[in-house]
């Protein structure tokens, strides 16, 4: 893949993509696991489901060039995210509620469209579960601009949200406006989520936002370097996947998964045993 990557545009368009996500995803799922949001990811994605296959019925249908299955997902996705946010304050008592409402209405959208779309088709797949050949130029330039986003809102409220992770009370006390800083990560979260599928796909994207984070949690003393071995984890995961994908030819999003899961493992493993040699050693 490496020889290839100079001689065809479609693999540095994937590359490229898969090192930004292997970034942003991370960066921002560390707040997320943090908040005990982890599932907003899934219901999210599951509602970006909906808007590709909307998106490729428009295509299937109608014929309308300009209007694809990626920006369809992103569009539902934030949507979505802002109903997640008003649902939270509908439900203030049980705000988890918002949660399972939203994937519910997701899953439903996606069977309808699906339907209406007569069925599954290749380029369905390739969201479903990330494809190595899938990502445009034009996909790779609004990939960079969501990732500068990201990174630019995470680090300019860094503080904020830090507050609001671990004492929303305090937080509040403070004067920070909770709400907007809230309503400003959902959409945070649905924009890298809608960048992901082309790698990763809808089905799986959560994971790449949680498991690295994860695994960090077991190695980091700090809340900031639980970033940085998240990012580490994720650009890994990414890479390995990534390549294997391209010779097992099979879609990246699973052996991306996978190699994710397979540090998490490692990394318990590890912690485990140095726990048992200290213990024997006190002992």
């Amino acid at each position: 893949m490496l020889a290839s990557l100079f001689e065809y545009e479609f693999l540095r368009n994937t590359f490229y993509t898969g090192l930004l996500i292997g970034f942003i995803a991370p960066f921002l799922g560390t707040f997320i696991v943090v908040r005990r949001l982890s599932l907003i990811a899934d219901a999210l994605s599951h509602v970006t489901l909906a808007g590709i296959a909307f998106g490729l019925l428009i295509e299937k249908k109608f014929a309308v060039g300009f209007i694809t299955p990626f920006y369809t997902g992103m569009g539902f996705s934030v949507i979505a995210s802002v109903f997640v946010e008003q649902l939270r304050r509908v439900y203030n008592a049980y705000q988890e509620l918002a949660i399972p409402i939203i994937l519910s209405g997701g899953v439903g959208l996606s069977v309808i469209f699906i339907s209406v779309a007569d069925g599954f088709n290749t380029d369905l797949f390739n969201f479903l579960f990330g494809s190595v050949s899938a990502v445009s130029s034009q996909d790779l330039w609004t990939i960079i601009v969501i990732s500068i986003i990201v990174v630019l809102v995470l680090l300019l409220f860094y503080k904020e949200l830090f507050l609001l992770s671990f004492d929303e009370e305090h937080a509040v006390v403070s004067g920070i406006h909770a709400k907007r800083i809230h309503f400003l990560f959902i959409v945070l979260t649905a924009l890298v989520i809608a960048a992901s599928i082309r790698i990763v796909g809808v089905l799986l994207v959560s994971a790449l936002m949680t498991l690295p984070v994860a695994a960090s949690m077991k190695l980091a003393k700090g809340f900031k370097q639980t970033i940085g071995f998240s990012i580490l984890f994720g650009e890994i995961s990414v890479i390995t996947g990534l390549i294997s994908g391209y010779y097992l030819e099979i879609p990246p999003g699973g052996t991306i998964v996978m190699t994710s899961i397979f540090i998490l493992l490692i990394v318990i493993g590890v912690k485990r045993l140095s726990y048992y040699f200290s213990k024997k050693k006190v002992t």
